[in-house]
């Protein structure tokens, strides 16, 4: 965290490289819309010099533009990389999405990433903080991942700046107070029309120093600055993650520590992820080059935050099965990487975001690509594949780089196989990296071409759009037969029907998504049959008579013999199941199949002549219809069994949602620190909006999974209303 008063710059369309991983930072920015994250991305380009002043490269896009939907959004919607140089280091800073719909792509980010920036509203601190970034916070913690924190919005921040510290330590859940302290205190500029008091500089504790951004570009005064205990309070907490167990006793002893043990022990600290530093970050004026804080924030990733090889790789597995040795991140080691993003350039095909682990990726060398899961478009699929082009990703543009070494991240093209999730790796040694955890789509859309045209282009696009987002699940529903996109959420819903449409050419409706429902008899029945037809020639005859009971829950359909004297010749008796079970498959209510009964053939007429397989297929059925319509069908509804997690402090709110839902709340249990785990038993017909609900109702800090269990009887009145619909 040396001050240079000069930026080293890189020329507009070269490509950012590296010679060795120790020369790399990845860091994923994290936080909820409207934090600031794209804005302080391109911040930090315009200070690191991979930016024009006017905050664009050279085809004059910004580096966040990639994806049209994002523009008629005006949301982030994917996962982007952003390359600067500072210090002779290549920091690849991902910028994610901050809206829950899209943490597929933030998970991605965490994968591919070595130390996560945590960015908050400074002016909302209170609102923004908690929620789903908390939830963030603790995932980061426990993959130990090493975090900083980054005050935006400085225009409109509140002047009581101890309590926007105060809140980001007490809602993020910091290990101790000591743990999560400003390096900087804000400089507070003249009040403006609207009361406000912008931030117009930086008070560098660790310095002693103020740092003036008032006038556009950085100006550092040595004149020692008031920070009101502030400083005293950064140092003991610096000392205290020390290695150095004698330097606490010095400092207490009255010894003046000097600034460059300081800020060594700092970055160590941040490295290791006991530290959690708040810093404050603003764009740069119209103009102007360097934004509030973005000098003082390069530093401290240049110079804290974990290089790869600090940095544990993902768990691998060898092509039988066994476990592989831990990857090493050495270029000269064996290639083991991975796809964390997949897109579709209009020019060059599919374009692979990859994060190398281990080993050197080359242009132009074939290697093995394998994945996962059977509801992918390739599961497991396991095949060799030349690789196209190796590029350095920056906006629209892809500049040429030629390789990629172990801890970097770069696009590579012509991999047509990959996804989302994929590993690359040797071909003489193929490798199967551990994939991340997914969250499970929960949001179903039940979709169909909207023409011909788009019924023969459908298929091709929906695989296309499982392999970039592996967050979607596609489903081709075989009670209901609808094919079912299952999303995130509604934002995620409509980028996924708008990349069918704008990137594949693909228009589809939407439907009502229907439920697997099922029906069974009330009670004993009794049925007959009657197919007789004489019209001169070969005629049909055929006469059954059957009783219709119900069995437990899962029994299915059983189908029992009791004919006697050979009233029904033996050679018909399987033609009568089959048009039984044909019928009860058609259903006999609204159209939903016949579950859990026995239906018995006691009885019934042949003709020695006019009989046949077919007649007594119709005899079965007619006698199956006719015994449903002298008993009460039960419609029999889908329960799932949900766990649901939330905070402490909306148990109750979901409980009583729950409730509201129909469900039968089986218990509850401790989760995680403040958290809680709800079970219960939900009909599925409850749960069609249940992930956008619980996402209102839990302030974005709740989550569920859900398992089939059974089917139970509909209540009447539900089941009545959808007799009549159907009739």
């Amino acid at each position: 965290m040396v001050d240079r008063a000069s930026v080293p710059a890189e020329a507009n369309g070269k490509a950012m490289t590296a010679e060795r991983p120790e020369a790399i930072r990845n860091v994923v920015l994290v936080g909820p819309s409207g934090s600031g994250k794209t804005t302080l991305v391109e911040a930090l380009a315009l200070t690191a010099g991979a930016l024009n002043r006017a905050g664009r490269v050279e085809d004059g896009t910004s580096v966040s533009d990639y994806d049209e939907i994002e523009h008629r959004q005006h949301r982030s919607v994917q996962l982007s990389v952003v390359p600067v140089p500072w210090a002779g280091i290549k920091i690849n800073l991902l910028d994610t999405p901050g809206y829950a719909d899209f943490v597929g792509e933030l998970r991605a980010g965490l994968r591919a990433a070595d130390a996560a920036l945590f960015v908050v509203n400074a002016a909302e601190a209170a609102e923004t903080v908690g929620g789903a970034t908390h939830v963030l916070w603790q995932e980061c913690a426990r993959l130990g991942m090493p975090r900083a924190i980054v005050l935006t919005h400085l225009d409109t921040a509140p002047e009581d700046f101890d309590q926007v510290v105060a809140t980001c330590r007490a809602v993020l859940g910091a290990d101790s107070p000591e743990s999560m302290l400003p390096l900087h205190l804000p400089v507070l500029g003249e009040r403006g029309g609207d009361g406000r008091r912008p931030v117009g500089g930086l008070i560098d504790l660790l310095a002693d120093r103020t740092v003036d951004y008032s006038g556009g570009e950085r100006q550092v005064s040595a004149d020692p600055a008031a920070a009101n205990g502030a400083r005293e309070r950064l140092i003991e907490g610096v000392i205290a993650e020390s290695e150095d167990e004698t330097l606490m006793e010095r400092y207490l002893g009255g010894e003046e520590i000097d600034s460059a043990t300081l800020v060594s022990d700092l970055e160590r600290a941040v490295a290791r992820g006991s530290f959690h530093p708040l810093l404050l970050a603003a764009p740069a004026p119209e103009g102007a080059r360097q934004g509030l804080g973005t000098v003082e924030l390069l530093e401290l990733i240049a110079g804290g935050f974990p290089t790869p090889t600090e940095h544990p790789a993902p768990a691998t597995h060898t092509a039988d099965g066994a476990a592989a040795p831990a990857l090493a991140c050495d270029p000269a080691g064996p290639l083991a990487a991975e796809v964390i993003r997949t897109m579709s350039d209009p020019y060059v095909g599919r374009v692979s975001l990859v994060r190398v682990f281990s080993g050197t990726l080359r242009a132009d060398e074939t290697v093995h690509v394998c994945g996962h899961g059977a509801d992918r478009p390739e599961a497991d699929h396991d095949i060799d594949e030349r690789v196209g082009a190796v590029s350095v990703p920056f906006g629209k543009q892809q500049r040429p780089l030629g390789q990629g070494i172990a801890g970097d991240i770069v696009c590579v093209t012509k991999l047509g196989h990959a996804e989302t999730g994929d590993t690359v790796s040797a071909k003489a040694a193929p490798l199967l990296i551990e994939p991340w955890s997914m969250p499970d789509p929960l949001l179903p859309v039940a979709i169909q071409a909207h023409s011909k045209a788009d019924e023969d282009k459908l298929s091709q696009g929906l695989t296309r759009l499982v392999a970039e987002d592996p967050s979607v699940r596609l489903e081709q529903n075989t009670h209901t037969h609808q094919m079912v996109l299952w999303c995130l959420g509604e934002a995620h819903r409509e980028v996924a029907l708008e990349r069918l449409r704008a990137r594949y050419g693909v228009q589809v409706d939407v439907v009502e998504h229907r439920v697997a429902l099922r029906e069974t008899f009330a009670g004993k029945a009794s049925g007959r049959g009657r197919h007789v037809k004489q019209s001169g020639g070969h005629g049909q005859y055929a006469i059954c008579e059957i009783e219709v009971e119900p069995l437990p829950g899962g029994s299915g359909i059983e189908f029992v013999d009791k004919v006697v004297g050979g009233a029904v010749p033996r050679q018909f008796i399987p033609s009568v199941e089959k048009g039984v079970r044909a019928q009860a498959a058609r259903g006999l209510v609204a159209g939903n199949p016949l579950v859990d009964i026995r239906i018995t053939l006691f009885d019934g007429k042949a003709h020695s002549v006019d009989s046949s397989d077919s007649a007594f297929q119709t005899a079965g059925a007619l006698a199956l219809r006719e015994a449903a319509a002298a008993a009460r069908i039960n419609l029999l509804e889908p329960i799932a069994e949900v766990a649901v997690e939330i905070s402490d402090d909306y148990v109750g709110p979901v409980m009583s949602d729950l409730s509201a839902r129909r469900a039968r709340v089986l218990g509850t249990e401790p989760a995680d620190a403040g958290r809680t785990t709800v079970r219960a038993e939900v009909p599925e017909l409850e749960l069609a909006r249940y992930a956008i609900d619980l996402r209102s109702l839990s302030h974005g800090t709740g989550r569920f999974a859900r398992s089939y269990v059974r089917h139970d009887p509909m209540p009447a009145h539900l089941s009545d209303s959808l007799r009549a619909v159907a009739d």
